[in-house]
Order: structure tokens, then sequence, then C-alpha cells
């Protein structure tokens, strides 16, 4: 864990935009850790299903977790599924696992859920159905955006907290894209037309 911790501070170094605010100490990376969230920068989870299930309700709660990004495709709607509508804000997303999934039209949505969720003082977990590939190009795109790194300095963040990522070929060629945009057009966001689900709070936490 010292090399972890080591190469997390020599990032935040490098990139004072960072986050100075201390995420939770993961320890020791193991394979079991895969099925759990883990916090990415100050109120940002990343992880899989299963740690959004029922039976999962306590850990959420204790986390502080208020928003949740559920990230499925059709044929996975009957599983992987908003456990918690009265409970937690939830924003659904339609996305394939797929190199020919045009995900980056997603980015600018997530993004902004995720930011009023912490201006409001709330914590985000985004999961997909294993934590590694679509809902991880998120969070990546939401830290390039967020503090400014380019693809490659965001992915070695994120793997510093949760070691099992691994976008796909065609998302990781989508952040790169992202990083080139952003470099030529300063501020740009890419704004193509996206679906989604966003599931109203009805509770009253």
């Amino acid at each position: 864990m010292g090399d972890n911790r080591n190469t997390m501070e020599s990032l935040r170094l490098q990139f004072p935009a960072l986050p100075a605010g201390k995420a939770e100490d993961i320890g020791e990376w193991t394979y079991t850790m895969r099925r759990e969230m883990q916090e990415i920068v100050p109120g940002v989870y990343l992880g899989p299903y299963s740690a959004a299930m029922k039976s999962k309700l306590h850990v959420l709660e204790s986390r502080g977790v208020t928003h949740v990004v559920c990230v499925r495709q059709d044929i996975e709607a009957n599983f992987v599924k908003p456990n918690f509508p009265e409970r937690f804000r939830y924003l659904v997303l339609d996305i394939a696992d797929s190199p020919l999934e045009n995900i980056i039209r997603y980015f600018p949505v997530t993004k902004d859920f995720i930011d009023d969720c912490l201006q409001a003082g709330g914590k985000a977990l985004i999961h997909g159905n294993a934590g590694i590939s679509r809902s991880a190009a998120l969070v990546i795109a939401y830290i390039m955006e967020t503090f400014g790194l380019k693809y490659r300095e965001a992915f070695l963040y994120l793997q510093q907290r949760r070691f099992c990522i691994n976008p796909n070929a065609g998302f990781v060629n989508q952040l790169l894209v992202r990083t080139v945009l952003s470099l030529v057009i300063p501020g740009v966001r890419c704004t193509w037309k996206y679906t989604s689900l966003q599931l109203p709070c009805t509770g009253t936490k």
C-alpha cells in the first residue's frame, strides 16, 4: 500500500487540482474488493452492481450515499436496476459495454448529476454491472473534466483507488478524443444527444 500512497501523492503534486481531501483508505488491493465500492475522490464512489443491491442498504447509508448512477443495457434491466428509489436519487443510463457504444455523449449528464449531488452535500455511487468498464469510463471522464487531467493521468489516478478497472478499447478511444478536444477547445463539452432516465427521490431522506 506504500507504493499506492506514493503514486497518489506524486499525482497530487504534479496536478494540484486533484482533491486535497482524504478519501477512504482502501488498504492493500485484493481480488474480492472488486465486488465492493471504493471512494475515488471525496464523495464519489465507483463499484459494481453488487454494491448497490438490497442487501447493501446499510453500507450505502453508512457511507452517506444519496445519489446513484446506474449504468446498464436493455438486456440487464431486469437485474441491474434502482433498488431504493424512495431513498436515493437515481440517474439510469442505458449503455452497452461495446467498443461501438457512443459513451462520450453521456459524459456531461453524468458530471452534472455528480456535481449537483456534491453541491447539495451528498455522496454519489457510480456503478455498472461489474464496475470495470462502463462506469469506470464515466468516472474517468468526470475526473478529466473536474481536475483538468488527460486520459492517462485520470486512468492512473482511478486505478490507484479501484485496481480492477478496464474500460473497453472503444471507450478508451473516446476518452482520448475528449483529451484532444479539451486541448484544442478549452472547456469544450461533448453534448451529443443522449437518452437517460432520472428517477426523483420520493422519500424524506
